[in-house]
């Protein structure tokens, strides 16, 4: 049903990586099923980028920047409240910046933007079928499977009632699928140029790729309506908004804006208008958004909550913060139950490396968007098959960040080293546009 050659691997413009990027495409591939191997074969690509391309890296001035971030870290981590988690989560960052640089080295052309982009979405098919395994037919695993394979399959969920798949919690998962989906969507739409409008073709007559595409943006869809996270539902609407602006569609638009609105009013307008809208609309819908589904929580675990201890942190320290990690035993200490993060990544960093070494990082990431769009902008650069696929990397990049207001994917291997590798493929492909034009193949 898949052409073969996307399961072969693709060239590299630079004969010289084309090692560490086979490795990388099989890396990325077996990542989500295997992380274990595939964080192996990653990590081989990142140190042979590295010895191959060491003067190179450190030479770029967004390189520069997260190095000086990095010694920012490694500054909060001497002078943390408690010095063991910072150790610790001092981890969760320098691997990973390595990472970014090894990628921005390796990633150069919109082609490879597209390959990847296959072999990101195609383990999601599993992934969703193991999720939908385990919330309508109670799959589990075995207990050895998790010291296999690095994950286990809890029935019903977790927590239950809600998707998580082979990840360790519903949020991670709606991390994860959050940019497969809309790196899903991408290729389904430069796919759908290629066969013409959908509703002329018969299903047997559409390309066994758009095929393919279509039943992975299906499935993925609605494994992030399984998840039910807020956060995710939110922003994959914002992702369907976002294609159908950039395409065009504006009965797209309107209609998707309609349901969005009857959904949030059925959720928070005043109760005549609401007992006339629940009736349409479903209760895990708008019961979600308004917390009814989930009534009496503790204050301590309420998001708000959350914010108002880290940011009160943070005024405390405003320098240097707490330390990493060190959110969770002071706010254990204070409210006394046990919390990993403040579901806001950015607060969060504030808390507990300080203001100067956040705005940097926010720099540093709207530098990489900035010149994304800038070069989409530039027509007489990106070709204009293109930049569809280009336009996915930096809604993914928008994704992340707006995943990462209400939530923090830091504190999961597999989502933090995708979260880095496509902060570096989107800043590499520029970087080559930018520096290398009249080399470009």
């Amino acid at each position: 049903m898949i052409n073969n050659k996307i399961f072969s691997f693709h060239r590299h413009p630079e004969s010289k990586l084309q090692l560490p990027w086979n490795a990388l495409q099989v890396g990325i591939f077996i990542f989500p099923i295997i992380p274990i191997f595939g964080g192996i074969s990653i990590g081989f690509a990142l140190l042979v980028t590295w010895a191959l391309k060491y003067k190179a890296i450190i030479r770029r001035p967004r390189n520069w920047g997260f190095g000086i971030f990095s010694l920012l870290l490694i500054i909060t981590t001497a002078l943390a409240q408690e010095k063991t988690p910072a150790i610790e989560g001092i981890f969760n960052f320098l691997p990973f910046i390595l990472l970014f640089c090894a990628v921005d080295t390796i990633m150069q052309t919109p082609a490879q933007l597209r390959h990847l982009a296959w072999i990101l979405v195609i383990p999601s098919i599993p992934v969703v079928i193991f999720g939908l395994g385990q919330i309508f037919l109670s799959w589990t695993t075995p207990p050895i499977w998790q010291t296999i394979f690095g994950w286990a399959l809890l029935p019903g969920g977790n927590p239950v009632g809600r998707m998580a798949s082979l990840f360790m919690y519903a949020n991670i998962l709606a991390g994860y699928l959050t940019i497969t989906f809309i790196l899903a969507s991408g290729l389904w739409l430069e796919e759908l140029k290629k066969n013409g409008n959908i509703l002329l073709h018969l299903p047997n007559s559409a390309s066994p790729h758009l095929c393919f595409l279509t039943l992975a943006v299906i499935l993925n869809f609605a494994g992030l309506i399984l998840t039910n996270s807020r956060n995710a539902w939110a922003i994959a609407i914002f992702a369907c908004m976002a294609y159908a602006v950039y395409q065009g569609w504006r009965i797209l638009v309107i209609g998707v804006a309609s349901i969005v609105a009857t959904i949030l009013l059925a959720a928070f307008a005043p109760p005549p208008i609401a007992q006339i809208l629940r009736k349409v609309v479903p209760s895990f819908f708008w019961a979600r958004l308004n917390d009814q589904m989930y009534p009496n929580r503790p204050v301590a675990l309420m998001r708000t909550t959350q914010w108002d201890f880290a940011w009160n942190m943070t005024q405390q320290r405003p320098l240097t913060g707490w330390g990493l990690r060190n959110f969770t035993p002071l706010y254990q200490e204070k409210m006394h139950i046990w919390l990993g993060h403040p579901h806001n990544f950015f607060l969060m960093l504030s808390a507990e490396a300080g203001i100067p070494a956040t705005i940097l990082f926010i720099i540093l990431i709207a530098w990489i968007l900035i010149s994304g769009f800038q070069l989409l902008q530039r027509s007489q650069c990106l070709n204009q098959e293109d930049k569809l696929i280009f336009f996915s990397y930096l809604l993914v990049i928008i994704a992340w960040i707006l995943f990462n207001i209400a939530d923090v994917s830091l504190f999961d291997f597999r989502l933090n080293a995708l979260s880095w590798l496509l902060l570096g493929t989107v800043s590499g492909v520029v970087y080559r546009y930018n520096h290398f034009a009249q080399k470009f193949i």
